[in-house]
C-alpha cells in the first residue's frame, strides 16, 4: 500500500528541558509567519542529501553522480573528482533544442552514457520515455529508443534492451540498429511482455519486468494475461464529455493475470517458457540469475503468499528444480517496501553460494545455502531484525548489512563473516544510516541523523574509516539556531495487555508545563512499515502545529517493522484491530499527563493512515474529539489483492476477519467529528470506499465534513496550491474543534 506523503517523523529520546529556559528560547528565534511558509521550510529542515543519482562505475572504483547541469565522478582512492558529461550546448539529435533528462546509466565499459528523456508516468514508477546515448569520447548524442517504457543496458555495454509497447526489443551500439524479439503483444490489459499490470508494480515494486543475463546473451522477462481481470475505471469530471480512463486491477477475490516467465536469445531470438510446478493461482515475484551459466532463478508465490518456493531454471532446456521452499504462518516476505528493501534473496556474483533473509526464528536474519539447496549455516543471530543487506564480498566471506540490533529505532550498519564470525559495528555514530555501497563492496556511501544531529554524507572505506565527509548541512544547524523549533522527545506507552510501545511527542514551541495543550496523533501504522526512528525530525507540517500550540504524537504501533514478528504480524486477519487499540490506549495515557487538555485531541492521517484514522473513531469513539481520514481504505474486500491478501488471508476463509476489518459496519458508532478526504481519481484506494461509507453514514443518520478533488491522485493533492489547502484545511479543523475557534480566516477570501 503507498506509503505516507508526507515522511513520518522518527526519534529517540531527547532529555526533556525546563518550560522557562525553553520559553525564552521559543521567544527570541524567528517563528513562521503563515502555513505556507512552514509547509515550504520542509527543504530547509531536510537539507541537502550529498551526492544525487549515485552509480558504482568501473566495478566500484569510482561513482558517478549529478551537480547541477553535470555528471562528475568521484574515486575514493585517491578523492579525485571529474567532470564527466555536462548539457551545458547540448541539444536533442537533429533539433536545436535543448537537451535534457530525467535519469541515466553507464555502459559497462564506461565509455556510454544512456540518457532517459521526456518520461511520462503512467502508474507509480512506470512510464513512457526516450532513450539517448552519449559517446565520452567522440561527445555524440544518438538516439537509442523511442517511446519505449524501459531500457537498460547489458552489462558489457554493447547493447540496450527495450520494452515498448508489450514487446521486448535490442538494440546494438555497433550496428546502430534494433531488433525485435518477441511479437506476441496483443495490447495493454490483453497480453504483452516485459511490463507489469498495476498490481505487480504496486504492490511487488517492480517497474521494470525484465532482466539481461550477465552473460550479455538472454533477456529473461515476465509476460502478463489479463483479459480476465476485472476492469477499474475512473475520470476526473473534466471537459465536456468526461475521459474515462480504464486498467485492470484484482481486488481481493478476483482473478489474477495469468503470468509466465520466457528467456529470449538475443542473437537467435529463440525463445524458451518456464513452467514451474504450481497448480492454479500464484504469483512470480521475483527472478535472479545465477552464477552457474544459464541458470535462472525463479520464484514463486501461493495465493494467500505465505508459500515460496525457489526454483533453477536451465535457460536452454527449461529443466528445473527447487532449491528453496519455505512456509510461514502468516506471510513469507521477499521484498519491502517502506525499508527500501527490494530483495530478500541474494545471489553473489563468482559465487555458488546464496543468501535468503527470513523471519523463521522470530526475527528477520540471514541464512547462507549452497547451489544444491542446503542450509550451510545461519549467518546472523539474535532477538533483534536484519534490516537490509547491503554488499556480499565471496572473496572476504563477508556480508555488510543494516540492522535494528540496538533498538527497533535505529537502523545501523554493520558487518559479519559468511560463517557468522567477526561481527563488527560500521557506523559509530548512533542514529539512522542509509548505505550506497559499491559493487565490490570496498566503499560506501553513509547518510546519517539522529534526534540531534542534521543528516550528515560521508564516504568510507570498508573498514568504517572516513574518507571525506560530502555534507554535513551546517545550513540547517543554522536555521534551527535562528527559527523556533521543537524536536521530539520519547516516551513509551504501556498497552492493557503488557507490551511497551515506542512513542515520541513535539511540544509547542513556547512550551509551559503548568498549562493545558490540546493533542494531534499523525499516524500510518500500517503493516511492515515504520514510524518512530532516531532520525532528524525534517517535517514542517508537526512544527506548525507546535507553534501553535499542538503537542504532536506519534507512535511505533503493533504491526510494524523492526521489533520481531510477534510485533510485527500479530494483526494478521485482522487488520485495525492492534493499530487502533494502540492510538487509543497512547491517547488514554496522555489524557493523565498535567500538561495535556483531558479528551482534547485528534487523529490524522493518508492511506493506511486514514484507515487508522477511521477504524480508530469507529472502535473507540470519544476518546478523540476529532479526525482527519485522507485517502482511506473503509473495507478491505475493496482494496487489491496482493497487498490485502498478504495480511488478511483470503476473503472466503476469513469471512469474519474482513467484517471484523472494515468501517463501514461501524458507521453507527461515530461521535467525533471527522473531515473527510478523498479524490476521484485515484487509482489506489478507489472512490468506492469513500462512496461506501458515506452511504452508511447517511443510513446511520451520522454527518461528516467531505472534501472531493476530482484531480488529485492518492492523496488528494495535485500540485502545490492543492496541497497547501488541503493542510490549510486540515489546520482550520484543529483550530475549530480542538480550540473553538469560529472566526477562522476564511481561505476564499481575496489575499
Amino acid at each position: 500500500m503507498m506509503k505516507k506523503i508526507a515522511a513520518q517523523l522518527t526519534c529517540v529520546a531527547l532529555l526533556l528541558i525546563s518550560a522557562f529556559p525553553y520559553a525564552v528560547q521559543a521567544q527570541q528565534k524567528t517563528e513562521y509567519t503563515n502555513l505556507s511558509d512552514a509547509l515550504f521550510a520542509g527543504g530547509k529542515l531536510g537539507g541537502k542529501r550529498g551526492p544525487a543519482s549515485v552509480n558504482w562505475i568501473n566495478g566500484g572504483q569510482k561513482y558517478s553522480y549529478l551537480a547541477g547541469e553535470e555528471v562528475r565522478s568521484m574515486e575514493p582512492a585517491t578523492l579525485k573528482d571529474e567532470l564527466l558529461f555536462t548539457k551545458k550546448g547540448l541539444t536533442f539529435p537533429g533539433t536545436k533544442k535543448t537537451f535534457d533528462y530525467e535519469s541515466f546509466q553507464f555502459s559497462h565499459d564506461f565509455k556510454n552514457l544512456v540518457f532517459k528523456s521526456d518520461f511520462r508516468p503512467i502508474y507509480r514508477k512506470s512510464g513512457i520515455a526516450n532513450y539517448y546515448v552519449y559517446n565520452l569520447q567522440t561527445k555524440q548524442l544518438k538516439a537509442a529508443a523511442k517511446d519505449a517504457r524501459t531500457a537498460e543496458l547489458s552489462p558489457d555495454g554493447k547493447k540496450v534492451g527495450i520494452e515498448r509497447k508489450g514487446n521486448m526489443f535490442v538494440y546494438d551500439f555497433a550496428t546502430g540498429k534494433e531488433k525485435q524479439l518477441t511479437n506476441d503483444a496483443t495490447g495493454e490489459n490483453v497480453i504483452f511482455n516485459g511490463h507489469y499490470d498495476w498490481v505487480y508494480e504496486e504492490e511487488f515494486g517492480q517497474p521494470q519486468a525484465w532482466n539481461w543475463s550477465p552473460d550479455n546473451k538472454y533477456i529473461a522477462y515476465w509476460q502478463f494475461d489479463e483479459r480476465k481481470v476485472p476492469n477499474f475505471e475512473m475520470t476526473n469530471f473534466e471537459g465536456h464529455h468526461s475521459e474515462t480512463v480504464n486498467f485492470h486491477v484484482p481486488l481481493v477475490g478476483d482473478e489474477n493475470a495469468k503470468v509466465k516467465i520466457g528467456v529470449a536469445d538475443v542473437t537467435t531470438g529463440k525463445k524458451v517458457w518456464f513452467k514451474p510446478d504450481e497448480t492454479g493461482d500464484f504469483y512470480i515475484p521475483r527472478i535472479y540469475w545465477t552464477s552457474t551459466p544459464n541458470v535462472l532463478a525463479v520464484m514463486t508465490l501461493n495465493r494467500e503468499q505465505n508459500h515460496m518456493k525457489l526454483y533453477f531454471f536451465n535457460v536452454k532446456t527449461g529443466e528445473h528444480h527447487v532449491v528453496l521452499e519455505e512456509e510461514n504462518t502468516s506471510w513469507v516476505a521477499i521484498f519491502d517496501f517502506y525499508t527500501d528493501v527490494n530483495d530478500m534473496v541474494y545471489f553473489p556474483k563468482d559465487s555458488k553460494e546464496f543468501f535468503w533473509v527470513s523471519d523463521r526464528s522470530g526475527y528477520y536474519h540471514i541464512y547462507r545455502y549452497s547451489y544444491d539447496g542446503k542450509l550451510i549455516n545461519q549467518v546472523t543471530k539474535g532477538d533483534w531484525d536484519l534490516i537490509k543487506v547491503t554488499g556480499i564480498d565471496p572473496k572476504t566471506q563477508s556480508i555488510y548489512y543494516l540492522s535494528a540490533e540496538s533498538s527497533g529505532m535505529a537502523q545501523e550498519f554493520y558487518t559479519i563473516k559468511f560463517d557468522g564470525t567477526d561481527k563488527k559495528k560500521l557506523s559509530t555514530i548512533d542514529g539512522f544510516h542509509t548505505i550506497n555501497m559499491s559493487p565490490d563492496t570496498k566503499y560506501y556511501i553513509d547518510r546519517y541523523s539522529n534526534i540531534k544531529t542534521p543528516a550528515h554524507v560521508g564516504l568510507y572505506d570498508n573498514s568504517g574509516k572516513e574518507l571525506k565527509l560530502l555534507e554535513d548541512n551546517a545550513a540547517v544547524s543554522a536555521f534551527i539556531k535562528t527559527h523556533a523549533y521543537s524536536a521530539p522527545e520519547l516516551f513509551k506507552v504501556k498497552t492493557s495487555d503488557g507490551v511497551i510501545l515506542d512513542a515520541y511527542m513535539i511540544k509547542p514551541f513556547d512550551f509551559d508545563s503548568s498549562k493545558k495543550y490540546p493533542v494531534v496523533f499523525t499516524v500510518y501504522g500500517g503493516p511492515e512499515s515504520h514510524s518512530i526512528y532516531n532520525q532528524f525530525s525534517a517535517n514542517s507540517w508537526q512544527q506548525w502545529l507546535a507553534q501553535n500550540g499542538y503537542i504532536v504524537v506519534d507512535v511505533n504501533n503493533r504491526g510494524i517493522s523492526n521489533y520481531g514478528s510477534k510485533f510485527l504480524k500479530i494483526g494478521y486477519k485482522q487488520l485495525g484491530k492492534y493499530e487502533s487499540r494502540d492510538f487509543a490506549e497512547t491517547a488514554i495515557y496522555l489524557n493523565s499527563l498535567p500538561y495535556v487538555d483531558k479528551g482534547n485531541m485528534a487523529i490524522m492521517g493518508t492511506s493506511y493512515g486514514g484507515y487508522a484514522t477511521l477504524y480508530t473513531l469507529l472502535t473507540y469513539p470519544g476518546v478523540f474529539k476529532a479526525g482527519m481520514a485522507n485517502s482511506a481504505v473503509t473495507d478491505w474486500r475493496l482494496y487489491d489483492n496482493i497487498y490485502t491478501e498478504r495480511y488478511m488471508g483470503l476473503a472466503k476463509e476469513n469471512a469474519a476477519g474482513y467484517d471484523k476489518s472494515s468501517t463501514i459496519p461501524l458507521a453507527k458508532n461515530l461521535q467525533d467529528h471527522l473531515l473527510y478526504i478523498h479524490s476521484m481519481s485515484d487509482d489506489n484506494v478507489h472512490p468506492a470506499n469513500t462512496m461506501q461509507m458515506l452511504t452508511a453514514f447517511a443510513e446511520a443518520g451520522k454527518d461528516v465534513d467531505l472534501r472531493i478533488y476530482p484531480k488529485g491522485a492518492h492523496g488528494a493533492a495535485y500540485d502545490l496550491a492543492s496541497y497547501v489547502l488541503i493542510q490549510t484545511l486540515n489546520f482550520q479543523y484543529l483550530e475549530k474543534y480542538l480550540k473553538g475557534k469560529n472566526d477562522l480566516v476564511n481561505i476564499n477570501a481575496k489575499k
